[in-house]
């Protein structure tokens, strides 16, 4: 079974970095595109950013320049450096990827159970 674990989320001050890593395990055969979502109460879960396999990298443009993906696909990993950050910021953050497992051998949608990120003073 295919699982994504995130962490690295937590309370920090305005202006202050965070790095969320989520890491997938189970029997893998390939990940296509990962990515940051995030969510906060009553509204709709939005795009961060993400990246492709051959690491082309996409952002929401309220985080351009502030935040950074990443990937180690020899860790099955993704990464999301959060500098800069702004009360505004504060979400659940979720992790997504494309995955093919070795059970389905087809390409599906796999979420994590999301990280609280807090901005505050």
């Amino acid at each position: 079974q295919v699982q994504l674990v995130e962490s690295g989320g937590g309370l920090v001050q305005p202006g202050g970095s965070l790095r969320l890593s989520c890491a997938a395990s189970g029997r893998i055969l390939f990940i296509n595109t990962m990515g940051w979502y995030r969510q906060t109460p009553g509204k709709q879960r939005e795009l961060v950013a993400t990246i492709t396999s051959s690491a082309s990298t996409n952002y929401a443009d309220s985080v351009k320049g502030r935040f950074t993906i990443s990937r180690d696909n020899a860790k099955n990993t993704v990464y999301l450096q959060m500098n800069s950050l702004k009360p505004e910021d504060t979400a659940v953050y979720y992790c997504n990827a494309e995955i093919v497992a070795i059970a389905t051998m087809s390409l599906e949608s796999y979420w994590g159970q999301g990280t609280q990120v807090t901005v505050s003073s």
